[in-house]
């Protein structure tokens, strides 16, 4: 692509910048108005400057990507409340070392779900969670969410389904799904390690450290509370307090165990009572003001028969509570369970078939949505609560980001350092395979991951098919490999680290602000050093 003139170059890329700066300081004194604004915002001044015109900003927005994320975060919602979390909490909890050992685990399960769930969704998932299960050992949580966003973009890079930028290079490649697989996995797996192993270096003070006893038990989480999660959390109704505080640890003692649905149950009980004693102190007042020309002596036995039918009645309670809730088992409660966890099989089912249909090669994007859709009907009722926990303003923010990236391809500034460099890096000797891992790399964090193999995907394959066929295989695997481990490089550089950022930076009571640099000192060295060992263990 020749270069636009010269104003539509200078104005796409001021408009481009004030998008970047935005996305990496979305709180800046002089415009405070946060990261999806301001992709609108250079969305805006890309179209108002005329670099791109008004269609070309709607057909610029990736809606396969949008519906494919849209429909994950859905299917999280349900796993979420089918209990997935609680489980993965278990797995991460079951006998763990310390913090070394947590940050590992979070590097494996992190990898592996990213490779067959897509790295967006492994991060939507697992953010919180990880939030909450530091905060439950007292642990500082930056580490862990490094671990997660870098863990998922290496681990997405071994299967076509495991970010957008590699379904492009499956499709235009015809590349087999199993060739993709064993060409990028020993890179992947060494890669994971060597990431680990970095993390680990880095804080391993950090992880060292711990605080003083008193101070870490006011800080840590009951362990309901990590395995719980933010999309749908647990929620009880409080019930009526009673005069008689044994008839109110009875009644608590009865419906804590079936708090899943007899909360009403243990309420209307309780009322009865409440009710019973309404009526008894009225008969005690009434009886007190008719009788009170009469001895105290006669007062005291109105009061001991006052106290005779108090017992009497809550014994009476007592008796009636037994007989009803055993039969309230028999008829409700075990169909209730059974219903449940039918329920919760199914959930698993779907989840389960959108990751064969995947594997299957169908259509990401439609097959997150169908399987969506199926959990709405299975749940069988109102939707709405379940939709609204869907992260719409990241949606948005990755609509402006498209026609703002768009925008600045379209100056060509992108194909010049392209057109610039193809003839240094030819993959016929290891100097050439650096030049062009070093474009790939540059590229994917300015222009993003996904542009970046849109626009050097045909011309890296052109001019590695001039050497041999096994050439031009490599090459779409090194362009796989790079471009997603670029991603792990700045914040802005892939989708996943944004979804960490915006749901770390929102999690309810367990905020935590993942900033730019904070990032890059990690971020650097981990994509340098992953990204080189990775290049020497790919095979086309």
């Amino acid at each position: 692509m020749a270069m636009a003139p010269t104003v539509k170059v200078v104005l796409g890329s001021i408009a481009f910048a004030v998008f970047w700066v935005l996305a990496v300081f979305p709180a800046v004194p002089f415009m405070p108005i946060g990261r999806t604004a301001g992709s609108l915002l250079g969305a805006m001044l890309m179209v108002i400057f005329r670099v791109i015109t008004p269609d070309q900003a709607y057909a610029a927005i990736d809606l396969p990507i949008l519906g494919l994320l849209f429909g994950t975060m859905v299917v999280s919602v349900y796993l979420e409340r089918a209990d997935m979390f609680k489980y993965l909490g278990k797995l991460l909890a079951w006998k763990n070392q310390g913090a070394k050992d947590l940050l590992c685990r979070i590097c494996l399960i992190s990898a592996v779900s990213s490779a067959f769930f897509t790295n967006d969704t492994s991060c939507v998932v697992l953010t919180e969670f990880v939030l909450k299960i530091a905060r439950q050992q007292n642990l500082p949580p930056h580490p862990f969410l490094l671990a997660l966003a870098s863990s998922a973009n290496i681990g997405s890079s071994v299967t076509p389904i495991g970010n957008p930028q590699n379904l492009v290079i499956a499709v235009q490649s015809k590349i087999s799904f199993g060739k993709f697989l064993f060409g990028i996995f020993p890179a992947m797996l060494v890669g994971v390690v060597v990431n680990a192993l970095l993390l680990l270096c880095m804080y391993w003070k950090l992880l060292s450290v711990q605080k003083d006893v008193e101070d870490a038990a006011a800080e840590l989480v009951p362990e309901e509370e990590v395995v719980s999660h933010r999309f749908s959390p647990a929620t009880l109704s409080h019930l009526s307090s009673l005069n008689s505080q044994e008839l109110n640890n009875s009644l608590d003692s009865i419906a804590s165990p079936r708090v899943n649905g007899h909360t009403n149950h243990a309420e209307t009980l309780r009322n009865r009572v409440i009710v019973g004693e309404s009526e008894i102190q009225k008969a005690f007042d009434s009886s007190r003001n008719s009788n009170a020309s009469k001895e105290g002596t006669n007062d005291g036995s109105i009061l001991k028969r006052e106290e005779n039918v108090t017992s009497k009645r809550v014994s009476s309670v007592d008796e009636y509570e037994d007989e009803n809730f055993t039969a309230y088992d028999e008829i409700c409660y075990f169909p209730k369970v059974w219903r449940n966890k039918l329920w919760k099989i199914c959930v698993y089912l779907v989840t389960i078939g959108m990751l064969i249909a995947l594997l299957m090669g169908l259509n990401m994007s439609w097959t997150a949505i169908t399987a969506a859709l199926a959990l709405v009907v299975l749940d069988f009722k109102d939707a709405r609560p379940s939709l609204e926990k869907v992260s719409y303003s990241l949606l948005i923010f990755f609509c402006g980001m498209f026609i703002t990236v768009d925008g600045f391809n379209k100056t060509g500034i992108p194909s010049a350092l392209w057109d610039f460099m193809e003839p240094y890096s030819k993959i016929d000797h290891a100097a050439g395979i650096a030049v062009l891992a070093l474009v790939i790399l540059v590229l994917s964090n300015v222009a993003s991951n996904v542009p970046t193999v849109l626009l050097l995907g045909g011309r890296v394959a052109a001019s590695a098919a001039a050497i041999s066929p096994e050439s031009e295989q490599k090459a779409w695997l090194i362009l796989a490999w790079v471009s997603t481990v670029a991603g792990n490089l700045s914040l802005l550089g892939s989708a996943a680290n944004l979804i960490v950022c915006e749901q770390a930076r929102g999690a309810q009571h367990f905020g935590f602000n993942l900033s730019f640099w904070s990032h890059l000192k990690f971020g650097v060295p981990s994509t340098l050093i992953v990204t080189a060992i990775g290049l020497m263990l790919i095979r086309g």
